[in-house]
């Protein structure tokens, strides 16, 4: 044990965040198996444990059986609590429980969190780790109380209570699992003006990070804002109207329902409409905004908000022959850097999953197949119906792809690649680009 506890003292941050998710995975598998977990007369493989498990731990939401329909109760509060470690984080979760214990963070677990959370600085980790738990029980409950006002008028009390429970759990973790039952998700209320708003509130602000929530509420003005937080504000509200107003006006829905799934489609998963039956305009639509995702230091994925917006301020300069910036601040060369890194090894990934499934799973259309990879690379959740029916070989496929995509791409490379900078500088030399 001891050799064990010194073999880990020396892995990079990132091997080990990879592999507490992983274990955590594995273990909700093993639990949504136990009989006590599955409803008598419902049959749940090995495979669609495991997928359940990744959907709920990568807060994505994609479903190879119904939850509520496979589920009991228990298994039901088992994929929650799978949710809400998954979006907190395995890192923060355990700090949590350090300090609850009245124990004392060490710098090992400290170096963790702040790879986690991606911030910056060592400095007030653990009050950050307590503010972002604190605001996802404030956030959660009242999501409860505003979605079981709801629920309470279709279902007796208590189930409407577990309902609630659940919703607000999943939509603030960004996860689009319900417990509806019959694969409908939301679309029994995609009129209800109360839970369609509850919902996309919960969805927006677990989607736009706990370090942005936190500087909002510490400096209460736009302009004090830290330029992460502007950057994020900004480009959340941008795609948000421009999706809204994209969806109107390719498919047949309300003004509800597009500004409703063009938050939902930003890594939340939930629908009020099917999406099967949107056009392939419609699912482009979807396709571009879960790719862009959430943003840093939130539950959702995706290549998030701010490296779209260093991307698109990085173009712009090209052209304007001025140093990449925004809100009278310059961004640095590495940032620009790394944002590149990110969205090519992301669209490697979704490339490569979508030329695999296409070969697994010939049946379906090309359109359906790309969503599902970028639907699961985003963790959102939205599919246009075709999970139930992939094969093992294409579960398996969108597994890794869920794993992945709430990871990063990033964290997974650090978790291999761990090497000092070399200190040999070649000449610089120029290519032709474009």
């Amino acid at each position: 044990m001891k050799h064990f506890v010194e073999f880990l003292k020396y892995q990079p941050p990132g091997r080990l965040i990879t592999t507490g998710f992983a274990v955590v995975i594995l273990l909700g598998a093993f639990l949504l198996l136990l009989p006590c977990s599955v409803k008598d007369g419902a049959e749940v493989s090995v495979i669609d444990a495991l997928f359940t498990s990744t959907s709920a731990v990568c807060v994505t939401g994609l479903i190879a059986i119904d939850t509520a329909d496979h589920f009991t109760a228990l298994g039901q509060a088992i994929v929650a609590l799978l949710i809400q470690i998954g979006g907190l984080g395995v890192t923060s979760v355990g700090v949590g429980i350090m300090i609850a214990a009245g124990r004392k963070v060490g710098l090992r677990g400290r170096t963790l969190v702040k790879e986690a959370l991606n911030v910056d600085s060592y400095g007030g980790l653990v009050k950050l780790v307590k503010a972002i738990l604190i605001t996802t029980v404030c956030f959660e409950t009242a999501g409860a109380v505003l979605s079981f006002i709801v629920f309470v008028q279709d279902y007796a009390p208590l189930h409407a209570l577990g309902i609630s429970v659940f919703h607000s759990v999943a939509a603030f973790n960004n996860s689009g699992f319900d417990i509806l039952g019959g694969l409908r998700n939301l679309t029994p209320y995609q009129d209800n003006i109360l839970l369609n708003l509850t919902t996309c509130t919960l969805i927006f602000f677990g989607g736009i990070g706990f370090l942005v929530i936190m500087d909002v509420l510490k400096r209460r003005n736009f302009r004090k804002l830290a330029l992460h937080s502007k950057v994020v504000l900004t480009t959340s509200i941008v795609l948000i109207v421009l999706g809204t107003v994209l969806l109107k006006f390719t498919e047949h829905i309300s003004w509800m329902g597009a500004f409703f799934h063009s938050i939902s489609a930003r890594t939340a998963g939930f629908s009020t409409y099917s999406i099967g039956e949107f056009t392939n305009a419609g699912l482009f639509v979807l396709c571009v905004l879960m790719f862009i995702g959430a943003s840093p230091g939130s539950t959702g994925g995706g290549i998030k908000t701010s490296t779209f917006f260093v991307l698109a301020q990085s173009t712009r300069s090209m052209f304007s022959k001025q140093a990449v910036g925004a809100f009278k601040r310059s961004i640095s060369s590495q940032n620009v850097s790394k944002a590149y890194a990110i969205s090519m090894l992301s669209a490697l990934v979704v490339i490569v999953a979508t030329f695999l499934l296409c070969v697994l799973e010939p049946e379906f259309q090309f359109i359906q197949l790309l969503f599902e990879v970028i639907s699961a690379f985003g963790t959102v959740g939205l599919s246009t119906g075709i999970t139930p029916d992939l094969s093992g070989a294409g579960k398996l496929v969108i597994i890794l792809v869920m794993f992945i995509g709430r990871l990063g791409a990033m964290t997974l490379i650090s978790m291999w690649i761990e090497r000092p900078e070399k200190m040999i500088r070649y000449t610089e030399e120029t290519i032709a680009i474009g």
